[in-house]
């Protein structure tokens, strides 16, 4: 069919583009390289199935990773076919929390329940367990998380997930506490539907009834429960479809998995494999370099990007002496043009420290992205507390952070007292606070009284208008109003502004019980919501604004000159691992690199000072793999260009020469050392650059530094110590 013949909204679509719109029949992937239309496609598809192939909306299953990218996706697609409005587009978790609201006495919980985030599973923990600190619980939180990421129950082998013996019983206990207070984390957004599924044959026959059409996007963003959520959902007659890259899953830590989207074909037998190969973002120089970086991965797919656009100029790379002349190097390419369209990347957040320092005193103007989020601000989860409280009385967790503030004379051992009563009430702690016979002060039962008041004053206004009214009668009757006012008039803060600003939130949902869980829920569902002014104001500021970014939180985003930083061995990749560690690591480059337009450069130091040391660096692992003709070098300027002149002669010479396996000095690998700021930790090789012996040391902190072994302060220490 010609162009000309295809309907109106079909017609500006490539060759490939079409043909994965129109698909039918088998399974589909899409493989979509960076800047190659995905989202326009995906959005496409869905009009499509409802305009030509005649899906109902009703009948369409869409789902993504953030609120906003599911909030875009239905938007474009009923841009172009109205009743796509119908379909259901979510979030994975968002479908997840609908599911089970629908059918949550399958499961053993409440319909009303509450969603907690990370920093509430590390409270209820503390539960469990009062004597340990938050750190090591919020390590063995992290470890819960990865298991339900696998789809792993405490009834499942746990030792890919924990080698500790007692993390069985540990995950165990906070099961069992979770469900008794009525409430699911994450995690049980997704392990409790595939349970659900699973054990209702009736209910799963329903739901695949349902939804003859399951679209996923960004499904090498998926983890193993995701994937098996899809496998319940899907069945014979279902139309599945999904869209994603291999070459951007950059997630593990989060627990994505890239095998899900590389095993695709196989696990779904007569899939056909759409590439979309054509960049319409980047230079042909720019994506020249990154299909070299990434071709070095072994597991992936496959697939090379091309433009129509020129070639531009070639990727710059500055070999600089240390990190001050890096910022020096950055300032001065913003102050070579008026465009400051320009984004600086780096791999960990304590990067950009210096970065804003210098551009302050330069009077650069900057944002930084990935600052506190709002719904994560203290003064908001205390509001968000008394709201929990009062949707479902059994939340221990929101009970014991706001009983007590601001400070009413309710102690810890009064709190526990009510907590452990409130059995006797079925779990209603407000109601075992009111009327339990637990032994406390006067002080601290007129504190509780106080408390119960600010929650019988908000609830007080449910039946008519906006869910604002309870909220404001919440902070306040609670006295938590007046609290943060005086924070703000003490640190000059806006926690009264971020208050007034969630009340704001709260005005489109009724003030019933079903509006109070569905405006929590939307809360904890949307990772990617910001409500926050400072932010906005930078955005939106009349003078642009250098962006200040993580390399992984530049996913999805795009800018005309981007600078990567910080290119050296330990940094980035940040240290040595298995080789599925350096792959990931080599997509978050390509990511990087990909988020350019115009100009790419990209820079690497001789000498970095972390922890107040000044530590001799390699250049990035990553630098030896592209090609000298993919790239230009860049000279260093003042007072360092002589000493490093020799060093960066050429941007591809870059390994240090390594000494032979008996010149291991004074620190041979295996060797137990200890640093005043490090501490303990193993040396696990040793290593030559320009004559000089460079000690490698992996610490208990999981950091791996390097060492000039003649000023390494490092003292030798037994295994036991």
């Amino acid at each position: 069919m010609s162009r000309a013949d295809r309907r109106e909204y079909l017609r500006d679509l490539n060759d490939p583009q079409y043909e994965a719109v129109t698909h039918s029949g088998g399974p589909l992937l899409i493989l979509a390289g960076a800047g190659s239309g995905k989202t326009r496609v995906i959005t496409v598809k869905i009009a499509y199935l409802i305009d030509e192939l005649r899906y109902t909306p009703y009948s369409i299953l869409a789902v993504t990773f953030t609120n906003r990218a599911a909030a875009e996706m239905r938007e474009r697609a009923s841009g172009i076919v109205p009743a796509a409005a119908d379909a259901m587009v979510r979030t994975f978790h968002s479908f997840g929390a609908w599911l089970l609201r629908r059918n949550a006495v399958h499961v053993g919980i409440s319909p009303g329940f509450t969603i907690y985030d990370d920093d509430d599973v590390v409270t209820l923990l503390r539960t469990i367990y009062p004597n340990e600190n938050r750190s090591s619980l919020g390590r063995l939180a992290t470890r819960i998380s990865r298991a339900k990421d696998y789809g792993l129950s405490p009834d499942d082998d746990l030792g890919a997930v924990s080698p500790d013996p007692e993390f069985v019983e540990r995950y165990r206990a906070y099961e069992k506490r979770l469900r008794e207070i009525g409430n699911v984390d994450f995690g049980d957004l997704i392990l409790l539907p595939i349970r659900l599924l699973r054990e209702n044959p009736e209910i799963k026959a329903r739901i695949r009834s349902r939804y003859r059409a399951v679209l996923v996007d960004e499904y090498q963003d998926s983890n193993v429960a995701q994937y098996l959520l899809l496998r319940e959902l899907v069945g014979d007659e279902t139309y599945l479809c999904v869209v994603g890259d291999d070459d951007q899953s950059i997630y593990r830590f989060r627990g994505a998995e890239v095998r899900n989207i590389l095993s695709f074909p196989e696990v779904f037998p007569g899939t056909t494999v759409v590439r979309l190969e054509e960049n319409y973002r980047s230079s042909g120089a720019i994506l020249g370099l990154a299909s070299d970086v990434v071709a070095n991965n072994e597991g992936r797919l496959g697939k090379t990007l091309w433009t129509r656009r020129p070639d531009g100029p070639l990727p710059r790379l500055a070999v600089l002496y240390d990190q001050n002349d890096e910022v020096e190097y950055c300032k001065n390419l913003i102050r070579s043009t008026n465009d400051t369209h320009t984004a600086i990347l780096y791999r960990t957040n304590a990067q950009s420290r210096l970065f804003e320092t210098e551009f302050l005193k330069a009077g650069i103007s900057y944002r930084i992205v990935g600052s506190v989020r709002f719904y994560e601000r203290e003064e908001v989860k205390d509001a968000l507390g008394v709201l929990k409280t009062i949707a479902n009385p059994r939340d221990e967790v929101a009970f014991r952070r706001v009983v007590n503030k601001p400070t009413r004379g309710v102690g810890p051992a009064t709190i526990d007292a009510i907590v452990s009563e409130a059995s006797a009430y079925d779990g209603d702690i407000p109601a075992a606070a009111g009327e339990g016979g637990y032994s406390a002060s006067r002080r601290a039962r007129e504190g509780v009284k106080t408390f119960l008041g600010a929650v019988a004053a908000a609830r007080a206004t449910f039946g008519s208008g906006a869910l604002s009214a309870t909220l404001e009668a919440a902070i306040t009757e609670s006295g938590l109003a007046t609290f943060h006012e005086q924070q703000d008039e003490v640190a000059g803060t806006q926690r009264r502004a971020n208050l007034d600003e969630l009340i704001n939130a709260a005005a489109i949902y009724p003030a019933t019980a079903d509006g109070l869980v569905e405006f929590l829920e939307t809360i904890e569902l949307d990772a990617s919501r910001t409500i926050d002014p400072d932010a906005d104001d930078a955005a939106k500021a009349e003078k642009p604004a250098v962006t200040l970014i993580t390399m992984h939180n530049t996913k999805g985003l795009e800018f005309d000159r981007v600078i990567v930083t910080g290119l050296e061995d330990g940094l980035f990749p940040r240290a040595e691992g298995t080789e599925d560690d350096i792959e990931e690591e080599r997509r978050v480059l390509y990511v990087a690199i990909t988020r350019a337009r115009n100009e790419l450069f990209l820079t690497t130091c001789r000498f970095r000072r972390v922890r107040g040391m000044t530590l001799e660096c390699t250049p990035s692992r990553f630098l030896r793999e592209i090609p000298s003709e993919r790239i230009t070098l860049d000279g260093t300027s003042g007072p360092s260009r002589a000493s490093y002149a020799s060093y960066s002669s050429r941007a591809t010479e870059f390994a240090p020469g390594r000494g032979s396996a008996a010149e291991h000095g004074e620190f041979p690998p295996g060797t137990y050392v200890y640093h005043d700021e490090y501490g303990t930790g193993v040396v696990v090789s040793t290593e030559f650059t320009r004559g000089e012996r460079v000690v490698v040391v992996r610490f208990e902190s999981g950091r791996d530094a390097r060492f000039l072994e003649k000023y390494a302060r490092l003292e030798k220490v037994m295994p036991s110590e």
